[in-house]
């Protein structure tokens, strides 16, 4: 799989607290309107620095950024799966990092919204917001479009599947580990941002 987009730049240690905002929290990732609104919110945290823009315009639902490259410790802080649901539903596919937070990565994979890439090496002097880059996430590279520079990532394993899917559960669903929605016997598993509506 390719995803080519243009690219929003991160130095070390974003925290959850600057993906999504404590105050947004109330919003229900299962109801297509508020996933949407946590679109919106999608790095309202982030203290900017003058020449960088707004990772959503204002009064806009999702971003033009379709590739994070950031530093280490990336999805650091708080215990919170709407951080990686913030940048999905702003329509981030994937986020390429030195290094991730445990809990951020587990969040990315357990949703599907996004794909966790970790490079070797440091990437963030390698690329300039608004830059095109295209990750293939089966030959493990991202490429500057700009100035042709190819950079290697780590595999991403067996998450690469469960992300690709949708996440844990429609992963569960589509290898036959769990029964599909609304089948078999007793209850019933509420599925993430891409569950329909008898999820």
């Amino acid at each position: 799989m390719t995803i080519r987009g243009r690219v929003y730049v991160l130095g070390d240690n974003i925290d959850t607290d600057q993906i999504i905002p404590a105050e947004y929290l109330n919003l229900v990732p299962t109801i297509p309107e508020e996933y949407r609104k946590l679109g919106s919110y999608a790095l309202a945290g982030l203290a900017r620095t003058p020449d960088q823009p707004p990772f959503v315009p204002p009064g806009a639902m999702t971003g033009p950024f379709t590739i994070i490259v950031a530093g280490k410790n990336f999805g650091c802080g708080s215990s919170r799966e709407h951080a990686p649901i913030a940048l999905g539903a702003a329509g981030t596919k994937a986020v390429v990092a030195e290094s991730f937070a445990r809990i951020f990565f587990r969040n990315c994979v357990a949703t599907g919204e996004l794909y966790p890439c970790e490079t070797p090496a440091r990437l963030v002097d390698a690329f300039r917001t608004n830059e095109e880059a295209v990750l293939d996430l089966e030959a493990n590279t991202l490429t500057n479009v700009a100035t042709g520079a190819v950079h290697t990532l780590r595999p991403l394993g067996d998450a690469g599947p469960v992300i690709a899917a949708g996440g844990l559960f429609a992963y569960a669903r589509q290898t036959g580990m769990i029964s599909a929605a609304g089948t078999g016997a007793g209850a019933s598993v509420s599925g993430g941002p891409q569950a329909g509506a008898d999820d």
